[in-house]
């Protein structure tokens, strides 16, 4: 797996967090950003072309689900362009395991994986374990639960 390290998801499942707490937020709470950029500024391609996260650069953004995403080359803004839910974050970048757990995490770019050609970024080192052994598992959960909380504001959660 591609997930680097992530704290233990029994603290996604307890943690209780304040709008504070969480960091600043899109417009379109469905997608997370940070800096004002999608996944803050991480271009959501390389992780397919590179292996790796790769900081965007302003000269290469194009707008997708209400929010601004950038890119480290103008190739890899017009192959997001051209599909960007092949390379879009699963959950608008949130975190797979918080989302399993019915709430929203922000999350690391490098805390990430690839599963069945969808990107999955996480929160903390028990995520990506969690993660990395009950993969089917949170997929799935995060699958029904995503339906339910993506236009609730995190702080609701």
């Amino acid at each position: 797996m591609k997930i680097k390290s992530i704290a233990a998801a029994a603290a996604i499942a307890g943690a209780v967090l304040s709008a504070s707490s969480l960091g600043a937020f899109a417009d379109e709470i469905s997608t997370y950003t940070s800096g004002g950029y999608a996944i803050g500024g991480t271009d959501p391609v390389a992780y397919f072309t590179q292996n790796k996260p790769v900081q965007g650069k302003a000269e290469f953004t194009a707008q997708y689900d209400g929010v601004t995403w950038k890119f480290s080359s103008a190739e890899n803004r017009d192959k997001f362009i051209a599909e960007p839910t092949k390379f879009a974050p699963q959950y608008g970048g949130w975190c797979a395991v918080g989302t399993s757990f019915g709430t929203k995490l922000e999350t690391q770019p490098e805390l990430w994986d690839i599963v069945d050609g969808k990107l999955y970024l996480n929160a903390h080192d028990g995520a990506v374990k969690r993660m990395q052994t009950r993969t089917s598992e949170t997929i799935i959960n995060a699958n029904a639960n995503w339906e339910d909380i993506r236009d609730v504001p995190p702080e609701k959660l």
